[in-house]
């Protein structure tokens, strides 16, 4: 009596994982979030801190209207790996005789990135606290 066992085996992996750190300060200082968050003549000094946090700077223009800059910058760490591998065992045995053999192959790559990312808001208040006017700019690189 003869057995043959056959066996072979295909595994795949990939992963990618980011981060961003930005210190202490909330992530949601984006242009989008100051698109939907700031409206002139409503938004007031609390509702800018509980959506932005406590700002970088704070001082008063020529006109003594009160100036806040939020000045935030994070790297953005991206890196993956992909690969698979196959392999395959072949034996017989039996009636005394025995043998075997095998082969395999597999193939791995990774990759990692860093990207640099800068945002600077400034918000004038009108007396009232509430928003007068505001300017934002975002960079990546």
């Amino acid at each position: 009596m003869r057995r043959i066992a056959f066996l072979v085996t295909l595994a795949c992996a990939s992963s990618l994982s980011a981060k961003s750190q930005e210190a202490d300060q909330p992530n949601t200082l984006t242009q989008g979030m100051v698109q939907m968050t700031l409206r002139v003549g409503t938004t007031t000094q609390t509702e800018v801190l509980e959506a932005f946090g406590a700002p970088n700077i704070t001082t008063l223009d020529a006109q003594g209207q009160e100036v806040w800059v939020y000045d935030r910058q994070a790297t953005v760490s991206s890196n993956g790996s992909s690969g698979f591998s196959i392999g395959m065992l072949l034996g017989a045995g039996g009636d005394g005789v025995g043998g075997g053999g095998g082969f395999g192959f597999g193939s791995s790559k990774s990759r990692s990135s860093q990207t640099q990312r800068s945002m600077t808001l400034i918000i004038k208040f009108n007396p009232d606290k509430r928003v007068s006017d505001f300017k934002s700019r975002s960079s990546s690189f």
